[in-house]
C-alpha cells in the first residue's frame, strides 16, 4: 500500500521531521514491484530506504519512498563447517547478527551493534574494528527499478570498496534489493560470543543513541592520501594513528583524528554539533534541519583541508 504525505522523522537516525509524498512499506517482491510500478505511473522518483542509518534528508521527497521490509533468515546451505545463510532486506541489521552468533557462526561478529537493515549493509559495505560486510557477502538480490527485472550479483560483482560497492557507483539509485547471502564459519561459541559482548559495549560508550539524539554514526570516511602529504603531517603530528591506504602510495588517515585536531570534538552550532566522545559523528538536536547538518559538515570539511591539505568525505548519504 503507497500512504500520501508521510512524515519520515521515524523512519532515519538523524530523526529530522521531513515527509514523503509517498510512502510504500513492502514485505514482498510483488509489493516492491507494485510500489515501483505506482511510481511510474505517477511520473515520481523512487528513493529506496532501509533502516534510514545513513541517510541525511535536507527536504521534503517529492516521490515514492520504498521501504523493503522483507523478513526472514534461514540456511541456504551447509558444507562442513560452512554455513550459507540468506536474509531479508528489511531483517534489522543486528538481529542478523546476534542470530549467528547464537549459533556459534562467526563472521558477522566485529558488526555488532551496527544500526541499519540488512539491505543496506552490501550498499555501504558497512564495517567495524577490521571486518568488512564484504568479507561474508556471496550474493545479492534484487530487482532493477527501471526494468523492473530480477537481479543476482556475487560478492565480487558487487564491486566492494572502502564504505562502497556497485550500488553506490554504477547502480546508485537503480535498484531495489530484496536478499542478502552470507558464508559464516562455525568457530568457538565462547570466543564470538565474547568478541559480541565487547564490540556492543565499545560502540555503547563511544557513539551517542539515536533514539536519545539524532545522528547517522560516522558521518565522513576515513580519507585516503598520498605517502608524501602523510610524511608532512607526521613532522607536527608524530602520534596520529596510519592504516594501509587500498592503493600503492596511499595511507589511511582517522578523520576522527583529523577533526579533533582542528578543535571541532564537542562543539555546538546551533540545533547541530560534534560529538563529545566521537568526532567522527555530527549530531543534530530536536528542531534541527538537515541543512544544518550539511553547513557543519561544510565547515569542518573546510577547517581541515585549511589545516592539514586533506579533504574529507562523506559517508552519509544526502536527499
Amino acid at each position: 500500500m503507497i500512504l500520501p504525505h508521510q512524515s519520515l522523522k521515524k523512519y532515519h537516525t538523524f530523526g529530522i521531521e521531513v515527509a514523503a509524498r509517498y510512502l510504500a512499506q513492502t514485505s514482498s517482491i510483488e509489493e516492491a514491484i507494485r510500489a515501483v510500478q505506482e511510481a511510474k505511473r505517477l511520473d515520481v522518483p523512487v528513493l529506496v530506504l532501509g533502516g534510514g542509518s545513513n541517510m541525511l534528508f535536507t527536504r521534503d521527497f517529492e516521490g515514492v519512498v520504498i521501504k523493503p521490509e522483507i523478513l526472514g533468515i534461514e540456511v541456504a546451505d551447509q558444507k562442513g563447517d560452512r554455513i550459507t545463510i540468506v536474509a531479508g532486506a528489511g531483517v534489522i541489521w543486528d538481529d542478523l547478527v546476534a542470530w549467528c552468533v547464537e549459533r556459534g557462526w562467526g563472521g558477522l561478529e566485529n558488526l555488532s551493534h551496527i544500526p541499519g537493515t540488512v539491505g543496506a549493509a552490501p550498499v555501504q559495505n558497512i564495517g567495524a574494528y577490521g571486518s568488512e560486510a564484504k568479507d561474508a557477502i556471496v550474493r545479492v538480490e534484487g530487482i532493477y527499478i527501471d526494468a523492473l527485472e530480477p537481479f543476482a550479483l556475487s560478492g565480487t560483482e558487487c564491486v566492494f570498496g572502502y564504505r562502497s560497492s556497485i550500488f553506490k557507483t554504477e547502480l546508485q539509485g537503480s535498484v531495489l534489493i530484496t536478499k542478502v547471502f552470507f558464508e559464516l564459519q562455525k568457530g568457538n561459541d565462547q570466543s564470538i560470543r565474547s568478541a559480541r559482548q565487547e564490540i556492543i559495549a565499545i560502540r555503547t560508550q563511544k557513539l551517542p543513541d539515536p533514539a536519545k539524539v539524532g545522528n547517522a554514526g560516522s558521518f565522513f570516511k576515513n580519507p585516503m592520501v598520498e605517502a608524501t602529504l602523510v610524511h608532512r603531517i607526521q613532522t607536527d603530528y608524530p602520534n596520529i594513528p596510519l592504516y594501509p591506504g587500498e592503493k600503492a602510495g596511499y595511507v589511511k588517515l582517522p578523520a576522527a583524528f583529523l577533526i579533533d585536531q582542528a578543535g571541532w570534538k564537542g562543539v555546538r552550532k546551533g540545533n547541530v554539533g560534534v560529538h563529545t566522545h566521537q568526532p567522527l559523528v555530527l549530531v543534530a538536536y530536536e528542531g534541527a534541519t538537515g541543512q544544518e547538518v550539511v553547513d557543519l559538515s561544510k565547515e569542518i570539511q573546510r577547517s581541515v583541508q585549511e589545516k592539514f591539505g586533506v579533504a574529507l568525505e562523506r559517508e552519509v548519504n544526502v536527499a
